[in-house]
């Protein structure tokens, strides 16, 4: 099978012509013209005829290879074949489709994925690079031949630490780098806020957030959990979680030590995980000084814990505004 990619953009391109925004203005014109697939030189997208599925969204060509297209909105369709050679889909609509796809087997590690209908969704080519790497996908540019040889996949870091400071976009960051993977367990730490409005609220906005094929578990016995997983986690956050870890042992007022002492288990689980993890944790350090004894107390205890998750982690980075800092 080839598949010649004359356009990967959106419907009007990217840079979209006319558009002041700053992810149009940093492209030169005419960078990415609309998507446009053709396969063996003869099935154009959307497809027709004997070997399409889908509603015109699949193919499969003359040698048996198959094709899936996902343009934004659309949904893989469920008669096609079971496993993909290539799939082009919308990665900035829902970059959780990928890690579906993955998890229900049409793609695996032999599959070509392919990025498409790009446009000023994202700020820069360089953002999408970033982001592609994390999911194992690519983009090509404009005139490509493709194969199906599969995409290469970068190791992930093991251990990812987000620290910043109250909507900062840390959350967001930590969901974007698994959004891709077929199994990730989410770990709250912060309980459902029931006795809480604007708490509860919080916490519905980001169940909502996820992607429906994630399990999810509400404790704060982060050991126990590190120590049992088999699959990816996100944790989210660290410092609910030491929050609830003061209240259990009423420490904001009392003996701390049993604090101190969750928190060296809690580093030694992380320091020992055999799957890739990711935990989202406050900045403390750049705000004013508590006016309390127990608020300086539980500031100081974060940040030892930060720098502590730190030194035993792969990759740490402080989101400012939307964007990781790398550290």
């Amino acid at each position: 099978m080839k598949i010649l990619l004359s356009g990967t953009g959106g419907a009007a391109g990217w840079p979209v012509d006319g558009c002041p925004c700053a992810s149009c203005a940093r492209l030169p014109q005419g960078r990415r013209r609309p998507f446009e697939l053709l396969v063996d030189d003869t099935a154009r997208f959307p497809f027709t005829g004997g070997g399409a599925f889908g509603g015109g969204l699949g193919l499969v060509a003359a040698d048996g290879a198959a094709v899936l297209c996902l343009p934004p909105g659309r949904e893989a369709p469920s008669d096609g074949p079971a496993r993909y050679d290539v799939v082009v889909l919308d990665l900035l609509d829902r970059p959780q489709r990928l890690g579906e796809l993955r998890r229900a087997g049409p793609a695996d590690d032999r599959t070509t994925v392919v990025a498409a209908w790009l446009d000023h969704r994202i700020r820069s080519e360089e953002e999408l690079a970033r982001r592609l790497r994390l999911w194992g996908a690519v983009a090509v540019p404009d005139g490509t031949v493709l194969g199906s040889g599969g995409t290469v996949r970068e190791t992930p870091p093991r251990r990812a630490l987000l620290l910043g400071g109250s909507r900062s976009g840390k959350s967001a960051e930590a969901e974007l780098r698994l959004a891709a993977e077929p199994y990730v367990t989410y770990v709250a730490t912060g309980g459902d806020g029931a006795a809480d409005g604007e708490w509860a609220a919080r916490v519905r906005a980001h169940r909502e957030r996820r992607p429906a094929h994630w399990d999810t578990a509400e404790t704060t016995d982060l050991t126990g959990v590190i120590a049992a997983a088999r699959t990816p986690l996100l944790i989210d956050g660290l410092g609910t979680w030491l929050a609830a870890v003061f209240d259990e042992h009423g420490a904001w007022d009392g003996d701390r030590t049993p604090v101190v002492r969750r928190c060296a288990e809690l580093v030694e689980a992380w320091r020992g995980t055999p799957v890739p993890l990711v935990a989202v944790s406050d900045e403390v350090g750049m705000g004013v000084v508590p006016a309390t004894s127990a608020g300086r107390a539980f500031r100081d205890a974060l940040g030892r814990l930060n720098e502590r998750l730190a030194a035993e982690s792969e990759y740490v980075a402080l989101v400012v505004a939307g964007r990781p800092l790398e550290l």
